[in-house]
């Protein structure tokens, strides 16, 4: 009884939180009334999994988990289910209680929660809400002082994976690390088996590739290489190769979409996802087996595919002062390079780099990134944010014209800048770290 005052009591004081952040501070509000209920009541997502009548999917991975984890809940709530989900991308334990905390109701209940996690907090996650599924997109080198190295933040994953019974794992059998999280569990795996390019833009990248060992010491060899270390791996030492793919695809990368050909049972299914770059298939090709293993039909899949739009900085689309323009999260130098290639250089480009917590405070990682792929630039590009002098020094050092190169400080005056021209056909890039972003989002650009 206690426990349930207090639970309501929270719920309460969220909304009170939520309101005044909104009213007062102008915040998109995407953490701060999870904080305010986790302190007011720490046992507060425990109570949240009664409010799910079927299953609970969580997504993580270094890249990937806010648009896989978009696609899979626009798949539910396009089959007419009730889903609550961390849409923002605020994936620590805090964002995952403020969305709970906003949109739960004592006699509301939801058919699924699609919860995006930070692999970091997943463990932790767990102790409170187990899940009845887990997609691992990948794992990538990223904000260093924060994770550390690629081992350590497997093993986050690997111990929240052995606190959850009856999980049941979704691997993308493309990564060599990721693909070693089975253990004992139930999983299965997805996998590239083609790509084929039919684009204007780059599909090589200049960012260096890590070597990465076997599991017995041995460096692993690749027949197929997409980018990073995803691709067709063996070990010419001890005979370990990449895992059968249950759900496997045959990808045609074109400009703003791509066709995705998959495998499964002896069955084949076309689908088309309606987003840019190689990366975003392999999103798309997680939440299609996902779904599949949920029982989705591919007639429901499909429909959610062609209605999918970007949300929150992943190739996100918006009109900016009369100009069309791509928003795309830059965090890592995997996710980075990859984002790089699909840049126009036709349109003027804005990029924005704070080193806040959130952001990692190393930024290290721009010097691994592909920013010669701007060295074609055609237009101004403008570097912001906290360290837009680094920025700058880095696009120099990659081979854009210094006569090209705009600093400044300010987010805002940046974009203002960049959509000042009234030829309205001129398009914009931005490439945003996650604070950047965020700062992009309060400023509400028209």
């Amino acid at each position: 009884m206690i426990k349930n005052i207090q639970f309501y009591s929270s719920l309460i004081l969220a909304r009170l939180a939520y309101w005044g952040v909104k009213t007062f501070c102008r915040s998109s509000g995407t953490s701060f009334a999870g904080k305010m209920v986790l302190k007011f009541y720490p046992e507060f997502l425990n109570h949240c999994r009664k409010y799910i009548k079927d299953n609970v999917v969580t997504i993580s991975g270094t890249n990937g988990k806010t648009t896989t984890s978009g696609i899979i809940s626009h798949i539910f709530e396009t089959a007419r289910k009730n889903v609550i989900h961390n849409v923002k991308g605020a994936n620590m334990l805090t964002g995952v209680a403020n969305v709970f905390a906003l949109e739960l109701a004592p006699f509301k209940r939801f058919d699924y929660a699609v919860i995006e996690s930070d692999e970091a907090y997943l463990n932790k996650l767990y102790d409170y809400l187990p899940s009845d599924y887990l997609v691992v997109t990948n794992l990538f080198r990223d904000q260093l002082d924060r994770y550390g190295e690629l081992a350590t933040t497997a093993e986050f994953i690997k111990k929240a994976i052995d606190k959850n019974n009856d999980l049941k794992l979704v691997l993308n059998a493309d990564d060599p690390i990721v693909a070693t999280f089975d253990r004992t569990k139930y999983a299965v795996y997805y996998g590239i088996e083609s790509v084929e390019y039919d684009c204007n833009y780059e599909h090589s990248s200049n960012a260096p590739s890590e070597v990465f060992n076997c599991v017995c010491g041995e460096p692993l060899c690749y027949s197929k290489r997409f980018f990073a270390q995803q691709g067709h791996y063996y070990c010419p030492k001890c005979g370990y190769k990449r895992h059968f793919c249950d759900y496997s695809a045959d990808v045609i990368v074109y400009n703003d979409y791509s066709a995705l050909k998959v495998r499964h049972n002896n069955d084949i299914y076309d689908f088309r996802v309606n987003l840019a770059g190689l990366y975003n298939a392999y999103n798309a090709l997680g939440a299609i087996a996902l779904a599949f293993e949920m029982g989705f039909s591919q007639k429901e899949i499909q429909a959610a595919l062609s209605t999918y739009k970007s949300i929150f900085g992943r190739t996100e689309k918006r009109t900016i002062n009369g100009h069309p323009t791509v928003i795309q999260l830059i965090k890592n130098p995997t996710g980075a390079s990859e984002v790089l290639k699909t840049v126009d250089l036709n349109s003027i480009i804005v990029i924005a780099i704070n080193d806040n917590y959130a952001d990692g405070r190393d930024i290290s990682w721009l010097w691994d990134s592909d920013f010669e792929q701007l060295k074609g630039a055609r237009k101004v590009v403008i570097t912001s944010g906290i360290r837009a002098n680094d920025m700058a020094t880095r696009l120099k050092y990659a081979g854009v014209p210094e006569e090209k190169i705009k600093i400044i400080p300010s987010i805002k005056e940046a974009i203002s800048f960049a959509s000042a021209s009234k030829d309205y056909s001129e398009h914009i890039t931005v490439l945003p770290s996650y604070t950047a972003l965020l700062k992009i989002n309060k400023e509400n650009f028209k």
